[in-house]
This record gives C-alpha cells, structure tokens and sequence, in this order.
C-alpha cells in the first residue's frame, strides 16, 4: 500500500478546501481520509501507480492549495517518503528505487505542549465504555490488525505534528546530515529528484 500525504497552505484549511469542490470530493470519496500532519491530508492507495494518478487527478488543487506533496511506498524505503516528481520518476522506470536516495528533504516535526501530556481520565473512561462488550456478547469494537506497516510520522493517536522549515541535504554515504534549522525533537526525511534539489 502506497500513501499519499498533502501538506497545505498555511493561510487555507487544506481539507475544507478539498472537500468543498465537486471534482476533489469526487476524487477522493474512496478514501479513508487522515491528518497525520497538521493541516494536511492523507490517504491509503494500492500501488505506486495509483498514488502518482490520484496526485495527477488533483493537480489543479495541488497548484492553489498544497504546499507539498509526498508519497510514502515501503517497497522503496521503510523511514523515507517520496517527493510526487520521484514517485512518478519511479513509477515510469526513469529512476530505479535505489538510486532515488541521493538528494533529501528534511522537515524538522514540531509537536504541540498538548501532544506530549498523558491522557485525560475522562478519555480513558471512554477508551473502556468502548471496549465494553455488546448485548451479543461481542466486543463492540474488536480488535484492529496491527501489523501493517506504518509510516513515518504516520501517528493518529496523538495531536499530529507540524512540518516547519524544510532543509535541502545530500546523502554521503550511509550518513545523512543533521538538520539544525531549529531544534526539534523529530525529523521527517523525503527523497526527491535532482531538479528538486536543484542539482
């Protein structure tokens, strides 16, 4: 399973604006939408393909709305995602997956004081109502398989983070710079093509 993310404007509601036109709605209405970043907007795709024609679909909203657009394919990487112009690279054969790891974009995760406290007991007490077995005797929300594989960043149980301050770097070796545009606890790493980087 590929994953698309869109990361929007900072002046607009990116999933207001999405949903608030016909066409975008219509092309999105398959999907399980989520916000594993604030202020964007992510859905679960069956390939690469299909992750890169999705992205073509909404172009037009992409241009107005979106300040970046990414993909997330394990079968390239399990810790990086992909820039949409190298996963369209990849997907036409013009970039092989292993030499797609050259030029990154490193985003720092900036998280909210409220996503660091522990749960409130009031939440607790409603994760237990839930759990709570139904007249049948089943649990009225059983059990999720959790082996699927999650992506980077890919954390719903919390208050999602914020992507600040993108840093352009190049891979040496097996070593990736740091990033110190400002402190942070957490990175997210995109790989993107040279004339994204501007190589």
């Amino acid at each position: 399973m590929a994953r698309v993310c869109l990361v929007g404007n900072e002046d607009i509601h990116l999933q207001y604006e999405l949903l608030s036109r016909e066409t975008a709605r219509d092309a999105l209405a398959a999907y399980d939408l989520r916000e594993p970043f604030e202020n964007s907007v992510a859905v679960e795709t069956v390939s690469l393909g299909a992750a890169v024609s999705l992205l073509n679909d909404l172009n037009w909203y992409l241009i107005r709305f979106v300040e970046d657009a990414i993909v997330y394919e394990p079968s390239v990487s399990d810790d990086e995602w992909l820039s949409r112009g190298l996963a369209a690279a990849i997907r036409d054969d013009q970039i092989k997956p292993e030499d797609s790891d050259r030029f990154l974009k490193i985003y720092g995760l900036e998280y909210s004081e409220s996503a660091t406290q522990p749960d409130s007991p009031d939440s607790e007490k409603e994760d237990d109502e839930a759990a709570e077995p139904g007249d049948d005797g089943n649990e009225k929300n059983p059990p999720t398989d959790t082996d699927e594989e999650t992506a980077p960043g890919y954390d719903e149980a919390a208050e999602p983070p914020r992507l600040v301050e993108p840093m352009l770097v190049t891979r040496t070796g097996d070593s990736v710079p740091e990033y110190d545009l400002q402190p942070v606890a957490e990175t997210l790493t995109v790989r993107v093509t040279a004339e994204e980087f501007g190589a």
